[in-house]
């Protein structure tokens, strides 16, 4: 330990020296000055490129988001993308975060200074429109500066490939390799920003691409024409970020006219300070915008996350309150709703295709069984959605692929980016509300419709944090533990099958016969019960914490909540301990 923390102070007194570019920083190291605990935090590894790129809390040090670890990231991928393309171009967008912009810019100095076109947007942009842009402008990669949907204290960086989609694990793991060669103040080469826009090496995105986004968009409508006429009444919440002029856009462009936006959270503010945890998947974040509905008397809250790829609602309960549907609930209605309504006016392609994780509702099962949809699963995160538009648009088959989704409160329909997008997302819900609106129907008539139809599933995640340097050591024993010493029985239930998505095989309880989940490997393990009912662990590829996700199915909602209380009481004995 003494000798690693020998190699921490080191780094501290290289910082000290060398970390002048940003007075924040160089105040926060003078403020840690002999605090052995702060320093070994700020410098006890490398900031990790993921799978998907940065994401961290904001400060000094080698650990943390700044423009230090965002510039040696940015140098990474800039030697991958000078060996990978002729004449590369990187696109790059950021949301509302503290820093967000200064770490666009710094990421586009960077990019610049080492022969790259950068395409900026002039302001804090969705990441669908990041993706968007990736393509539209023949782009080698794109970069968007988010942290999601997570507290204040964070910021983050993900990377995009040519396609619009976030980076292969392939790539991934070269730029990986190429961050880990480069030194954090030797080897980055950066330019000044103005002068790299006076000279054409950074350009701003014009508004042309903005508009042929926002056509894009509209072109997944299917009965937007009754919207003008429906009466339908919203509450929409950016929470703070980047959906408020693209939401609101989108929204007027479709008729509807009645949209009151929660004022203390339509500003952009890195801060948050109504929601301290900006993720429209939790009460907490939607407080004020239901405040606001008990004013109002919407007929729908819309509430989309700080980068404006997820979206959450919730509608009149009918007992004179508002009821949160969860990512499952709304991604299974539109599904149904796109199919019934495509299906009926002929617009359903031939041979269908959905898209979902693996820790996505079963119930579409069912839906996709109905229409004759091709359902194809596929790991947490929606690069692998994307990748799967990107497996059908090289056979030219794009319009195939209908809508595709992830519990987590992210869809897309339509194949113009490969992301998830909180814009079509919230034009869609809307368009779905407006429609069952003229039909008499409500939103809380049309879920129950649903299960009625098709079988009540209850869905729940739940997450463990591990927080600091001996959490992440944690986290691994525990996932460790459940591939070695896995539950035999869960809330009662027998466990007839797992999986274990690092080894890439199912195996049944039973007989111990094994086969192949046909996935690549992710740090993953599944348990599967009687009557559709399962519990899957995975630790998250973007914060300190495992995540368990619950599924139970009953005849009524009661029972399946009641059982879902038994599978969470064992998991929690063995996450917590």
């Amino acid at each position: 330990m003494q000798t690693d923390f020998a190699k921490e102070s080191a780094l501290y007194q290289l910082w000290l020296e060398h970390a002048v570019d940003d007075p924040d920083l160089i105040s926060e190291l003078e403020s840690i000055r002999g605090d052995n605990d702060a320093i070994r935090e700020r410098f006890y590894r490398d900031l990790e490129f993921g799978t998907g790129g940065l994401r961290g809390v904001l400060g000094a040090g080698t650990a943390q988001m700044n423009i230090y670890t965002v510039r040696r990231a940015t140098q990474g991928l800039a030697d991958y993308v000078n060996g990978s393309f002729a004449e590369p171009s990187v696109a790059i967008s950021y949301d509302s975060r503290i820093k967000s912009d200064t770490f666009a810019k710094a990421a586009a100095s960077v990019l610049a200074a080492n022969g790259i076109r950068v395409h900026l947007y002039t302001e804090l942009m969705p990441t669908p429109m990041l993706s968007f842009a990736v393509r539209a402008l023949h782009c080698s990669a794109g970069i968007m500066v988010t942290a999601s949907h997570n507290p204040a204290k964070y910021n983050g960086y993900k990377v995009y490939g040519a396609d619009g989609c976030q980076i292969t694990l392939d790539v991934a793991n070269t730029v990986i390799n190429k961050i880990k060669a480069v030194d954090i103040f030797n080897d980055v080469k950066t330019t000044d920003f103005e002068e790299a826009v006076a000279n054409g090496m950074i350009s701003y995105i014009q508004q042309d691409v903005i508009e042929d986004y926002y056509k894009n968009v509209l072109a997944q409508g299917i009965n937007t024409a009754l919207c003008p006429d429906s009466g339908l009444k919203i509450v929409y919440t950016p929470l703070n970020g980047t959906g408020n002029k693209p939401v609101r856009e989108i929204l007027k462009r479709i008729g509807i006219s009645e949209v009151t936006v929660v004022p203390e959270q339509e500003l952009p503010d890195g801060n948050f300070t109504t929601c301290p945890y900006p993720n429209p998947e939790i009460r907490e974040a939607l407080e004020y915008g239901l405040r606001l509905c008990d004013q109002v008397q919407p007929d729908l809250l819309l509430a989309t996350d700080p980068d404006c790829d997820r979206v959450g609602i919730a509608v009149p309960d009918g007992q004179g309150g508002y009821a949160l549907f969860s990512g499952n609930e709304v991604g299974a209605m539109l599904l149904e709703y796109i199919c019934e309504q495509r299906t009926k006016l002929g617009t359903m392609p031939k041979d269908p295709v959905a898209v979902k994780t693996i820790v996505t509702t079963d119930l579409v099962k069912a839906i996709a069984a109905e229409y004759g949809v091709r359902l194809i699963d596929v790991l947490t995160g929606f690069k692998f959605i994307g990748e799967q538009i990107a497996l059908l648009e090289e056979k030219g088959e794009e319009n195939r692929y209908i809508f595709g989704f992830e519990e987590s409160y992210g869809y897309l329909a339509g194949t113009y980016v490969r992301d998830k997008d909180a814009v079509v997302a919230s034009m869609l819900i809307v368009e779905m509300a407006a429609y069952y609106r003229t039909k008499g129907i409500s939103m809380m008539q049309a879920r129950e419709n649903l299960y009625s139809k098709y079988g009540v599933f209850k869905h729940r995640q739940e997450s463990f944090a591990f927080e600091g340097v001996s959490g992440m050591h944690r986290m691994q024993e525990i996932m460790q533990s459940l591939r070695t010493d896995a539950p035999k029985e869960i809330g009662g239930l027998k466990v007839i099958e797992s999986a274990d998505y690092l080894t890439g095989l199912f195996t049944d309880a039973a007989t111990g016969e094994t086969r192949p989940t046909g996935l690549p490997k992710s740090d993953v393990v599944s348990f599967f019960l009687p009557d559709h009912a399962s519990v899957i662990v995975r630790p998250s590829g973007t914060e300190p914490k495992i995540k368990a996700y619950y599924t139970t199915t009953g005849k009524t909602m009661a029972q399946a909540e009641a059982l879902e209380e038994k599978l969470r009481a064992d998991m929690q004995k063995l996450l917590k301990k």
